[in-house]
């Protein structure tokens, strides 16, 4: 079993909470800026020191405690990534409590589920509408005691109930926290079955923010350090970074809306960021767009490739010529520049996470003077587990096991994880705990291989390996990540379990598709009539026959399935992490998956040697 350490020199003291990790810097730097919020008029922002921050969150804790809030009652958090996210959040820590997010766009299904199986006591919510998801169902709420809307006046609600609770009492609840106490129950998105409330303790948090500084202390404690949040805060990797940000000095803003992104973007101007690959794909798409058609667009194609051809040449001594700094200097200028004022014009880094990115993305943002460092890891994992140092930094590699982080693959390629970082077992739920730990390493249930160097890179998930009829292995994810790097391609689900060959179901991006149309002189048109296009089935066709490059002709998309409706996390498909739920689209799109195997013989000539015979689909 290939295996991999990354020492840490730091020494974790038991007794610190996250609630240390606030305490340590506000006294530290009391007058320093923690957080700034978003006046949202013309951009501005107004800056909380570490000192308000934290008086703000011991009156609202003590709001808590009035209302009842015991030491180890769970307290519910539904919300998008704003400020009072993050208030709440240590506000109910404070007080001994346990936090409990849900994602703000959770059905009443899945509230009622994790309130009742987390024994919810008590649920701040962003809006009368999450409060009437939050009773919809009342399944949910045998142990609920209150309902919080933060809209209507919630904090200060609390803010006026705890006027009466002395200090020494919030004091004393903090002090009794130690790393080995539960500090928050995270539901995995559930991308099959219920799901799972992943516990995950207060040393699990201290033990990778304080690792996290010593290994990314270059982007998250240097002078100016700053980062925009603008991921759910329900998700381990956002909540990581918030509390990582607190313990290391680094500035932090809300960003609840990405409608609002790039203007917002531009606004804060963060030196660092966190993002899953789908948004790297539509930065990049979008822009290529925006170039139009013609010279503009050639210019655009060409100083992308050499942006790839330059971060290439990094990896290569030697490779690097006077002809291409030329190049560089150019499409700086030209392209380069502007793009990454799109991004704020400060931004240095960015840590992508929840899938790979891909090679191409990788060397693009790299060439353009963005390093992008490509992580893995899972809500069991307290989010990294393997990261990419800036130097050396590795392409198309989710890096080498993080500070203080034991990884090896067992012999079918299962990576197995063992750190203070790994969680310490499924709520209620005995039989997952045992499941998911042998010899006490836990199976992440992803495929993956390491390099000479203990560079890891993820090649599929274990319960996605596709067996075909005739016996070849196929990993989905290296296809569907290649073939999402198409403008106008929104997801892509491989399949052929069982069968001849490998196909794959596609969808359109409804955003990116009025313009890919006119720049390719199309006529305007929606999904449904787009799915039967020529010109559009023409581009799908080329965009499978790139993925495909990158596997063997077994392996290799033969037949493609055009469909007429998008995966969102609105009609089920989509987890709030934006993972696709395989198992849904493979049961209600079984129709379609089966007419890819309809034995249709093509007509002779030219069209017969085709390598992929597209077909549209409608549903």
């Amino acid at each position: 079993m290939p295996e991999f350490h990354t020492p840490t020199p730091v020494v974790v003291d038991p007794t610190w909470s996250t609630s240390t990790l606030l305490a340590r810097r506000a006294a530290r730097d009391p007058h320093g800026t923690l957080i700034e919020r978003s006046t949202g008029l013309g951009g501005t922002w107004t800056p909380v020191t570490a000192a308000t921050f934290a008086a703000e969150v011991a009156a609202v804790a003590k709001g808590l405690v009035a209302r009842g809030v015991q030491v180890g009652d769970t307290v519910a958090i539904m919300s998008r990534t704003r400020y009072e996210w993050s208030l709440v959040d240590f506000a109910i820590w404070a007080v001994g409590g346990v936090v409990v997010p849900v994602y703000e766009t959770s059905s009443a299904e899945q509230v009622a589920w994790i309130l009742s199986d987390a024994g919810v006591r008590l649920a701040v919510v962003e809006t009368a509408a999450h409060a009437a998801v939050v009773h919809q169902d009342p399944s949910g709420l045998g142990g609920l005691r209150d309902v919080l809307v933060i809209d209507e006046g919630g904090i200060a609600e609390l803010v006026r109930d705890g006027a009466g609770v002395p200090d020494e009492e919030i004091a004393r609840r903090t002090a009794l926290a130690t790393g080995a106490d539960l500090a928050t129950i995270i539901y995995t998105s559930g991308t099959t079955g219920r799901p799972k409330g992943v516990e995950l303790t207060h040393g699990n948090f201290v033990s990778l923010v304080l690792g996290g500084i010593d290994a990314l202390g270059q982007i998250c404690s240097v002078p100016g350090a700053r980062t925009l949040l603008f991921m759910p805060l329900a998700h381990v990797f956002a909540r990581f970074i918030s509390v990582l940000c607190v313990a290391s000095g680094a500035v932090i803003g809300h960003a609840p809306d990405t409608r609002n992104l790039i203007a917002d973007l531009a606004a804060f101007r963060p030196s660092f960021v966190l993002a899953v690959p789908r948004v790297f794909e539509k930065v990049y798409n979008s822009a290529e767009q925006k170039a139009g058609s013609g010279a503009r667009l050639k210019l655009f194609r060409w100083a992308a490739k050499v942006a790839i051809t330059s971060s290439r040449a990094v990896d290569a001594p030697g490779a690097t010529s006077l002809v291409l700094r030329a190049q560089q200097a150019v499409a700086g200028v030209l392209v380069h520049r502007k793009l990454r004022a799109v991004l704020g014009g400060n931004l240095q880094y960015a840590i992508s996470g929840g899938a790979p990115l891909g090679e191409r993305l990788g060397h693009f943002y790299r060439g353009i003077g963005l390093l992008v460092l490509e992580g893995y890891g899972l809500t069991e994992t307290t989010a990294p587990t393997t990261v990419n140092p800036i130097s050396p930094l590795k392409v198309g590699t989710v890096g080498r096991p993080f500070a203080g982080t034991w990884v090896r693959t067992d012999d079918d390629g299962q990576i197995l994880v063992k750190g203070p970082h790994v969680f310490r077992g499924y709520h209620n739920n005995p039989e997952a705990t045992a499941d998911a730990f042998v010899d006490g390493w836990f199976r992440t249930g992803d495929i993956g291989a390491f390099d000479a160097d203990g560079y890891l890179r993820i090649t599929g998930r274990s319960k996605e390996i596709i067996v075909t009829a005739g016996g070849k292995n196929v990993a989905p994810a290296v296809l569907e990540d290649r073939f999402r790097g198409h403008p106008v391609v929104s997801q892509v689900v491989v399949v052929g379990d069982g069968r001849p060959f490998i196909g794959a179901l596609v969808t359109l991006d409804a955003e990116m598709l009025p313009g890919w149309l006119a720049s390719h002189g199309l006529p305007s048109m929606d999904a449904a009539a787009a799915a039967v296009h020529v010109g559009v089935i023409a581009a799908i066709e080329r965009a499978a026959e790139r993925a495909n490059e990158a596997v063997s002709r077994a392996e290799s998309i033969r037949k493609v399935r055009i469909l007429t409706v998008d995966f969102t996390e609105a009609n089920g498909y989509l987890t709030p992490s934006l993972k696709v739920k395989r198992g849904a689209v493979l049961r209600d799109f079984a129709a379609e998956i089966e007419a890819l195997y309809v034995d249709e013989r093509p007509p002779a000539g030219a069209e017969a040697k085709r390598l992929l015979t597209l077909k549209s689909g409608a549903r």
